[in-house]
């Protein structure tokens, strides 16, 4: 195993006492040299000011008649949203802490892509030790959207910007675009599926998205997930869960269940209502398990030793889109971790 996901900025950050991601002035700094968020060079003089002074002391405060002398409206617009996001980076003091503060206390104003970015860079310090490409492959679910394909009884997850780019290029970068604005058919371009025997493949193309990954009950990629929700828990919550794959919830006593997902949780609240679900969209559940907490008196009291039910679907158009905060703030936890 080789050093990967370097694009996340793990390598930006430093562990606190308990393991996880304390925000550092060079993580802070890395969003300011980014192309988008650098001044044109025909932005006002306040902005160049601004973006300097920030490059400088990335954690600095910024008084509203700075923001309010950009020329540019858009351009202020944006520095608020970075400045609202930094600031809360900054007071939670640890990634982890912000992440889990944006779902219980309000993500409002957040855009997705800051989101997907401390979910990338958290999973992973939690994926650090791991040796399988199944299980880092796994991760990408939980920031990235996956492109569903499902056949032959077999559910195969392709990463879904990587997938629109093949499909508009043939896998022939330019050359290929103009090939298919033309009309001129190309050869289908087929991305390597991982399993048990060829996972190591992984390492050294993490940052290239060009993997499939198999989630078919008893498929080794199914458990290589399951095992993420477990590490994805044990991170934020401090509790250990063990989650396994099932086919079906055949639980008289069904309590508890937590979507993984828009399409998962809409189902699953029908199901477990008694409204009727047409076969077409029940068709979409990808995957099902059961999570149970190791230590029952870490759920609260009227659930304890109850297992949670979680599910995985595809909305209409085939796509994937994992919420994974959703297992962090919908589990029934004794006390709030």
């Amino acid at each position: 195993m080789s050093d990967f996901w370097k694009a996340s900025g793990h390598h930006l950050l430093r562990r606190d006492a308990a393991g996880h991601w304390a925000v550092t002035p060079d993580f802070l700094r890395a969003y300011l040299l980014r192309p988008e968020m650098r001044p044109p060079e025909d932005a006002c003089d306040a902005e160049h000011t601004l973006h300097a002074g920030l490059l400088d002391d990335p954690a600095r405060p910024v008084p509203a008649p700075l923001l309010d002398a950009l020329a540019d409206d858009d351009a202020r617009d944006n520095w608020r949203v970075w400045l609202g996001f930094r600031d809360r980076l900054l007071a939670a003091g640890t990634l982890e802490g912000c992440y889990l503060g944006l779902f219980r206390e309000g993500a409002r104003g957040v855009p997705g892509l800051f989101i997907d970015q401390l979910v990338h860079a958290i999973l992973r310090g939690a994926l650090d030790e791991t040796s399988s490409g199944l299980r880092a492959r796994a991760g990408e679910l939980f920031f990235r959207e996956q492109t569903v394909s499902v056949a032959d009884g077999r559910v195969r997850l392709a990463d879904a910007e990587t997938v629109e780019s093949l499909s508009a290029s043939g896998g022939f970068g330019s050359l290929g675009r103009l090939a298919v604005e033309a009309g001129t058919a190309l050869r289908s371009v087929d991305l390597d599926i991982l399993d048990e025997t060829n996972h190591s493949a992984y390492w050294g193309r993490d940052e290239r998205h060009d993997t499939v990954i198999d989630v078919t009950f008893a498929a080794a990629g199914l458990d290589a997930l399951a095992r993420v929700l477990e590490i994805w828990v044990a991170r934020f919550l401090g509790v250990t869960v063990s989650v396994q794959p099932v086919q079906s919830i055949q639980d008289d006593r069904w309590v508890w269940h937590v979507g993984l997902d828009g399409a998962a949780t809409g189902i699953l609240n029908d199901l477990y209502n008694g409204v009727p679900v047409a076969q077409d969209r029940l068709a979409r559940i990808l995957a099902l398990f059961r999570l149970e907490f190791a230590d029952p008196a870490a759920m609260r009291p009227d659930l304890a030793g109850r297992p949670v039910y979680l599910g995985m679907a595809m909305n209409e158009q085939n796509r994937l889109r994992l919420k994974p905060q959703n297992l962090l703030v919908n589990l029934p936890l004794a006390v709030a971790g």
